[in-house]
């Protein structure tokens, strides 16, 4: 960045500090190169000041990198906000493959999760659990009371001696070999 300012000061023919000798203070000449044009332009500034363009710039580039972060993760928490009504294993799923893709950058799991996050998937769930509850109630119903205590019960079964595998009644043929 100096070079650049220096080349920038001697193009327009701005003149550098001159150190004095040992025994003076150290003198900076101020003054510009007659052969100058007399309106530098504004980003040219004196020995010694302030660089505003470059501060302004710097705190362009802050806000800017912010604002360009916060876009990404508001864009990358998409589908997880698009899936929050859905059911709770999507909405899980969901999120698991958008965090795949923050942290592999393989962008076709976070693709998987939009996709996955538009689809309403059915629920298979409710309707098959009110219909064990109900098949439940009617064999409990359909059962007399002296039964029920009965049907609850675990049967264990007599312990065997373990059998022996037998061989099979087949006769072999002769194996042949690869020759």
């Amino acid at each position: 960045m100096r070079l650049f300012v220096w080349v920038v000061l001697a193009f327009y023919g701005v003149s550098f500090p001159v150190r004095a000798e040992s025994n003076q203070s150290s003198v900076i000449g101020d003054q510009i190169n007659p052969m100058a044009p007399h309106h530098l332009p504004f980003f040219i500034t004196a020995p010694g000041e302030t660089d505003v363009l470059m501060v302004v710039m710097g705190i362009v580039l802050i806000a800017a990198v912010l604002g360009v972060g916060n876009l990404y993760l508001r864009l990358h928490s998409l589908p997880e906000q698009m899936a929050h009504k859905s059911q709770k294993i999507q909405f899980e799923i969901v999120a698991v493959l958008g965090l795949l893709a923050l942290f592999t950058h393989i962008h076709l799991f976070w693709i998987a999760a939009l996709l996955l996050a538009l689809v309403d998937l059915p629920d298979f769930g409710t309707p098959l659990s009110r219909i064990a509850r109900s098949v439940e109630k009617i064999a409990d119903a359909a059962q007399p009371a002296g039964e029920a205590a009965v049907s609850q019960t675990v049967l264990v079964p007599e312990k065997t001696e373990p059998s022996l595998p037998r061989e099979p009644d087949v006769k072999k043929k002769g194996v042949r070999g690869h020759v």
